[in-house]
């Protein structure tokens, strides 16, 4: 059963992480758009964390099998 709960938390983090990266681009498209740079470098920064989410998933997955 241990397995099915990391696999099971493996795919919230990815679908977390999907989250996070697609909010990420919408922010630095806007702030792009509107020349701020801070909402720009907040879009930047949730893409990392998305991306660092979605890689922990996959590892968490991985791990379950």
């Amino acid at each position: 059963m241990a397995d099915d709960r990391t696999y099971d938390q493996g795919v919230n983090d990815s679908l977390s992480g999907k989250g996070n990266d697609l909010k990420g681009k919408v922010k630095d498209a806007a702030g792009g758009l509107t020349g701020d740079s801070q909402l720009q470098g907040e879009g930047k920064l949730d893409q990392l964390k998305g991306k660092a989410q979605d890689a922990l998933g996959k590892v968490e997955r991985k791990l379950s099998e």
